[in-house]
């Protein structure tokens, strides 16, 4: 199939020497069939560390790639302009440096543009922490939610792509990606969420930088709500209540199918006490579970060919 959909990728990135080399990586390894990466461009902000020599590596070895310096950082909007002055494409994708897209994430996350009335589309985001701890575990159940959310509304973040209708964002919206998603809706156009399209990132593995990052993302929230009247799903306290009782009442089976399998295991384990101790039972010739012997009615078993 011939690609029909040409795009212009931009990734933000402020000290990212541990993931821009695995990110640039995944960005050329993409499976493409509808979709053309006709660039990809790389705004690095104020970086002190190797950033910026690891992007050039890769500039070296593929012309789509191309780097643009910032030599204070100015903040995420700052570079997204900047992206934008240089972007040639009419879709941008705009990916956070500190992120990875799966394999087929950009194809699934663009050509959804095939239809005329996308304006604006967005990938569903995977924790890489391991959810043994408590922080951990709530990064986890945070995008968990964000995720159902997203299935009705979507609320958009990470990785992101949209049509070009504007030329810049204004520099005092600190939460980009929903002041995009302002824009593309005022225009018209529709904003899909594309959950075959992941993005994979780590979340803050303390509780301050939990907390952190959560009181700034709500003060972004509260100021594109005051000065430009754009409130995103997330800040829909009825719905996000609803999700999340779900997910407590989730929570809740789980706990009260554990308690009742430990009172049914140790119940069968008395039972086999009894058998063995008392009435010398070893049943070599076992009694037979006849539920367990229709197996072919949940598995679709077909023959060789």
């Amino acid at each position: 199939m011939s690609h029909s959909l040409r795009c212009s990728v931009g990734i933000t990135a402020h000290n990212e020497e541990k993931n821009i080399g695995k990110l640039l990586q995944a960005m050329l390894n993409q499976e493409l069939a509808q979709v053309e990466i006709s660039e990809i461009i790389v705004v690095a902000s104020g970086c002190t560390d190797s950033t910026c020599e690891i992007v050039r590596e890769f500039e070296a070895r593929d012309a789509r790639i191309k780097l643009l310096e910032q030599k204070q950082r100015e903040g995420k909007t700052s570079a997204i302009n900047l992206f934008l002055q240089n972007a040639r494409q009419d879709i941008c994708v705009i990916e956070s440096g500190d992120t990875i897209p799966g394999n087929t994430t950009i194809e699934n996350l663009v050509k959804l543009f095939a239809d005329p009335q996308v304006g604006m589309t967005g990938a569903q985001k995977i924790p890489t922490n391991v959810p043994e701890h408590v922080v951990g575990y709530m990064s986890h159940l945070r995008l968990q939610m964000e995720h159902q959310l997203c299935l009705e509304i979507p609320r958009l973040g990470e990785l992101i792509a949209f049509r070009k209708v504007f030329t810049h964002l204004p520099p005092d919206v600190a939460m980009d990606e929903a002041f995009v998603e302002a824009l593309v809706i005022r225009r018209g156009l529709e904003v899909r969420y594309a959950p075959d399209a992941v993005v994979y990132n780590t979340g803050p593995e303390t509780l301050r930088e939990f907390v952190m990052q959560r009181r700034r993302n709500y003060a972004g929230h509260l100021h594109l709500v005051r000065k430009y009247g754009y409130k995103v799903s997330s800040m829909e306290n009825s719905r996000v209540s609803r999700i999340a009782l779900d997910e407590i009442l989730k929570a809740l089976r789980l706990i009260s199918t554990l308690v009742a399998l430990a009172g049914v295991e140790g119940f069968a384990r008395l039972l086999g006490t009894y058998d063995y101790y008392v009435r010398g039972r070893k049943h070599q010739i076992w009694d037979i579970a006849w539920t367990t012997k229709n197996v072919e009615r949940n598995v679709d078993v077909k023959p060789k060919s």
